[in-house]
């Protein structure tokens, strides 16, 4: 008994009986068990993408053995060379290229001219519009499919790149976003430059809207987003297989409707190639995403 009353005073299991203690302690502390449910949660989420890319490079027997196996045993590009050669792939990607660009460029002029107007130009029922805005946001988008649809046919745009174009051109996400991005930048910037002689617009176009780069580019990478993978819309505007884009394109591959069997790596051949331009575009921008105190100055 005395021997074992020695070992435990002796100094050597002293320290190595509290450091695991303490070693516990500061990773609880340093935020340990969040960061690593957060690494869980990441790789359950990137684990789609990366058998989605993994099946492109199957046969099609491996891919309906062993479907979301992580290595391909034969690596083939057949997938990619069926997808170009025996499908409108190119014409799809061409056709979302052009829509996708337009709508683009139209929300962030559009919507950054609402938010403007509506954060600091004062007229009669601003508050009625905000609302409506606020409104438009809550109600989904497939309940005005139908309205959308009596809409484009009524004004004889149907199955043109106008129908597909114009009703994207502007969004109440976008202008909410860019309302209460004007409103953080200081009005005194504003009154300086109305001093000097500008008017309204100049002042919108040269002094406001540079400020105003962090959500330009928040509108810039979710308008892109949101027209690349749009699908409903273009479904209830064009029916013209000429006007097919990439999302409805892709839809009619993954239905069977260009194909039989499972075809697999076809498929996600054509996904992953979609998902390549939307992926970039965040990478490039992401460092730019909106921060609601950036690019404002305080008073």
């Amino acid at each position: 008994m005395s021997t074992t009353m020695r070992e435990a005073t002796r100094p050597d299991a002293a320290v190595a009986t509290s450091t695991a203690p303490g070693r516990r302690s500061r990773f609880v502390a340093s935020g340990g068990p969040t960061y690593l449910l957060l690494v869980v949660l990441a790789l359950i989420y990137i684990l789609p993408f990366l058998i989605q890319i993994s099946t492109s490079f199957k046969t099609e027997p491996e891919a309906a053995v062993n479907p979301i196996g992580l290595i391909p045993e034969n690596w083939t590009t057949a997938a990619y060379e069926r997808l170009f050669r025996f499908s409108d792939y190119v014409q799809w990607g061409t056709n979302s290229i052009i829509v996708t660009t337009v709508v683009t460029a139209g929300r962030v002029f559009f919507d950054s001219l609402a938010g403007y107007a509506l954060a600091r130009i004062p007229f009669r029922g601003r508050g009625v519009v905000f609302a409506l805005l606020i409104a438009v946001m809550a109600v989904p988008g497939v309940v005005l499919l139908i309205p959308k649809f009596l809409v484009i046919n009524q004004l004889g745009i149907y199955d043109s790149y106008t129908g597909m174009i114009v009703p994207l051109l502007a969004d109440a996400a976008g202008v909410f976003i860019m309302k209460n991005f004007f409103e953080s930048i200081p009005v005194s910037v504003e009154e300086q430059a109305r001093i000097d002689g500008a008017g309204t617009f100049r002042i919108f176009w040269s002094i406001v809207l540079p400020m105003a780069a962090p959500a330009v580019m928040t509108i810039v990478i979710l308008s892109f987003q949101g027209s690349w993978n749009e699908l409903n819309h273009f479904i209830v505007a064009t029916q013209d297989p000429d006007l097919t884009v990439l999302t409805k394109g892709v839809a009619q591959l993954a239905s069977g409707q260009l194909s039989q069997g499972t075809q697999y790596p076809l498929k996600l051949a054509a996904a992953v190639l979609m998902t390549i331009p939307v992926a970039v575009v965040f990478f490039v921008f992401q460092k730019r995403i909106m921060n609601a105190s950036a690019g404002a100055l305080k008073e």
